[in-house]
């Protein structure tokens, strides 16, 4: 299907420090990730938005012939249309227009492969149409995947009105809200054996699959590709000193995501509120990695994640192959004077070692290693050790089980309110 990708550039994108032509590589590179062919990609400076079209009438003229000529079918808006101004260009351009966000949920509707992931995205569609539910809408038409932003000519139009989209959206929430109580079982189970949870977060197609399959020896998807990871998935990862962690690869963020998409994924994403420790996986080659490092910490305070908290906060920035010489040497004496961030390569293996003796060390802060001898007879005592601490290593007599255990503070507490003495911790 041939596209047109238009960047509109207005002053709120000049003041946020974006460039331009990295804002419309990215829009191409999201069109792409629906297998829309791109004939042509350009950005439009709107010093006033048109509140009919958006564009002014001379780039809506030049563009109608443009389209004509190329036999573009789509036409993508990197931004936010009224439901005016979509139709509006739709009947000056005759073809079909989506914005942003309708570009992502495409793109969303595709990827998703878990029920859950589903649901999430038909919950964000559903939202989205409702509030700009308008009965002249021609680009609301169902042939094939996704959520029918971009079906093809000569389908009957999808015909929705408010009290369905309602009834739909109350059943997905509930049908969500039991995903949500399932994870909550999940999370607690987690917490009994228990593993403590390292979330990766980061910008879309900052290397978080591949440093995940990198840590993890795993083989989730990991291409190079903006979305490539939309339904969550989790791995043990084994650390320097013997602790066995949770690893959980999440969605990524991008600029502008859509409101209604994070509300919608806000189940998956309490994965990311609930983690002992983040992981925020920057793109370092990429030229606007720190607005990229800007918008994920805008998502993750949304989230009630503050990033400035180095306890539980570690900025990785990922790619350090792509870094040429003077790039790197730069990087690298900035990093000497900020404690808490690392550079490594996913796909080379430079720095994981140390990335995983910095979450070793975040993990282990909060605990406490101590010697135990348990008699064998109580074998409830040195169960409830194995299911809440780890046993880094044992020795058993004729009547004791000699145990050397790292326990978290909380669960000491809960150990000496057992009314079992606990020695201190060896030197």
């Amino acid at each position: 299907m041939h596209a047109l990708v238009l960047d509109p550039i207005q002053r709120s994108d000049e003041a946020l420090g974006r460039d331009p032509e990295a804002r419309l590589e990215e829009a191409v590179g999201l069109a792409r990730a629906i297998g829309l062919s791109i004939v042509h990609a350009e950005a439009i400076a709107v010093p006033r938005p048109r509140p009919a079209t958006l564009f002014g009438a001379g780039i809506v003229a030049r563009f109608k012939d443009f389209i004509a000529a190329e036999d573009i079918e789509v036409v993508v808006v990197d931004g936010a249309l009224t439901p005016v101004q979509q139709r509006n260009l739709e009947t000056a351009w005759n073809a079909k227009v989506i914005d942003r966000t309708g570009l992502i949920l495409e793109i969303f509707g595709e990827r998703a492969r878990t029920k859950e992931g589903q649901l999430q995205v038909e919950l964000a569609a559903l939202s989205f149409q409702r509030s700009r539910l308008v009965r002249s809408w021609t680009h609301l038409e169902r042939q094939r995947g996704g959520h029918g932003f971009l079906g093809g000519p000569g389908e009957r139009q999808l015909e929705m009105d408010r009290r369905i989209i309602t009834d739909r959206i109350t059943k997905i929430r509930s049908a969500l809200d039991q995903v949500k109580r399932t994870r909550e079982l999940h999370r607690g189970a987690r917490r009994r054996v228990p593993y403590p949870v390292v979330a990766l977060v980061g910008y879309t197609n900052a290397g978080k699959s591949t440093l995940f399959n990198r840590l993890t020896r795993s083989d989730v998807v990991a291409a190079d590709m903006l979305f490539a990871t939309l339904d969550p998935t989790m791995r043990r990862i084994q650390l320097p000193s013997g602790m066995t962690a949770i690893l959980s690869d999440t969605v990524g963020f991008i600029s502008d995501l859509p409101t209604d998409l994070i509300a919608a994924f806000r189940a998956t994403l309490e994965e990311v509120t609930s983690a002992d420790l983040i992981l925020h996986v920057r793109d370092a080659a990429h030229p606007q990695s720190e607005a990229q490092r800007a918008d994920v910490e805008a998502i993750l305070e949304a989230l009630g994640v503050a990033a400035e908290d180095g306890d539980s906060l570690i900025e990785v920035l990922n790619k350090a192959d792509l870094l040429d010489p003077e790039a790197r040497g730069t990087l690298t004496a900035r990093l000497e004077r900020e404690p808490g961030k690392l550079l490594c390569s996913a796909a080379t293996g430079e720095g994981i070692d140390a990335l995983l003796a910095a979450i070793d060390r975040h993990l282990t802060r909060a605990q406490t290693q101590v010697d135990l001898a348990v008699d064998l007879a109580d074998g409830a005592a040195i169960s409830w050790l194995y299911s809440h601490g780890q046993v880094l290593a044992r020795r058993d007599d004729e009547r004791k089980a000699h145990m050397r255990v790292r326990l978290d503070q909380t669960a000491l507490a809960r150990f000496r309110r057992r009314g079992r003495p606990v020695p201190a911790s060896p030197d």
